[in-house]
């Protein structure tokens, strides 16, 4: 399965020339669609009668000092509910601090403390919308007093707190750039089981040491092989998101990107289907 971020800058586009994109599902922000009404309303409900739903959240600030802002959580529940979301998705950050949001996703240290942290609001979470929290490991650009590696991090959070990964192919290249370490080793000492969803982006290089994650560029051929082998190391179809947020190119170059996308996928899963044959 192959979908795109469903976006208004070409959803009118998109509804009067059906054909211009062929994907399998669409992935939309909660936050961005849960009270909309009117014209965009009737234009996403129609899309939702031909594609399963995928939501991918920015404000839930999972990392951050703040408490759970339930409320919010009881009006997602409703959202996620009522248009039979097949996955909620939400970034292992902080984006807010004494309920300041900070239109940022920030990394969280590295810590044991961070990790207990973490944990306990995605059990609730997962309590409050009875489903699977899948966690995105995010781009960063400095690590906050770190007392463990990122992979000790991250998979101590999915042990203790029984949630999933999702893996953002772009978001582990960019950072194995910009902090020095093999992306294939990171990507194979993660939780196979627990990765449910994989996101595939753009970037931008801005000097010889540094790629800033911008979701605004295609994607470059590293990161596509890349996600060639991680689709060979997962063993499994698994649902694919190609998210352009910013600098967004006509239709025809989108579909483009997911073309691609479908060829390798399909590539892998008939590599595996010889290899189990």
């Amino acid at each position: 399965m192959i979908g795109v971020g469903y976006r208004k800058d070409f959803a009118e586009e998109w509804e009067n020339n059906p054909d211009s994109l062929s994907v399998d599902f669409i992935e939309v922000a909660p936050e961005n669609w849960m009270n909309v009404g009117g014209y965009w309303k009737k234009l996403f409900d129609k899309k939702l009668q031909d594609y399963p739903l995928f939501t991918h959240g920015l404000s839930l600030s999972i990392g951050s000092p703040d408490e759970l802002d339930f409320k919010f959580l009881k009006d997602l529940k409703t959202f996620l509910d009522s248009n039979n979301v097949v996955i909620y998705s939400e970034h292992l950050s902080f984006s807010k601090c004494d309920n300041a949001h900070l239109y940022d996703l920030l990394p969280v240290p590295f810590t044991e403390d961070a990790v207990k942290h973490v944990v306990k609001k995605v059990k609730s979470v997962q309590d409050i919308l009875e489903r699977p929290l899948v966690l995105e490991i995010v781009s960063y650009y400095s690590p906050l007093a770190a007392e463990m590696k990122e992979i000790d991090f991250v998979n101590a959070i999915v042990q203790e707190s029984d949630c999933q990964l999702l893996l953002d192919v772009n978001n582990i290249y960019v950072n194995s750039f910009n902090h020095g370490f093999n992306p294939v080793e990171f990507i194979t000492l993660l939780p196979r089981d627990k990765i449910a969803y994989i996101h595939m982006a753009g970037h931008l290089q801005v000097d010889d040491n540094l790629i800033i994650d911008t979701h605004s560029e295609p994607i470059i051929n590293p990161v596509y092989r890349l996600f060639e082998f991680s689709l060979k190391w997962l063993q499994k179809p698994i649902p694919v998101l190609l998210e352009r947020d910013f600098n967004i190119p006509d239709l025809k170059e989108i579909q483009s990107e997911i073309n691609e996308l479908k060829r390798l996928y399909n590539k892998s899963l008939q590599k595996e289907k010889e290899h189990v044959s």
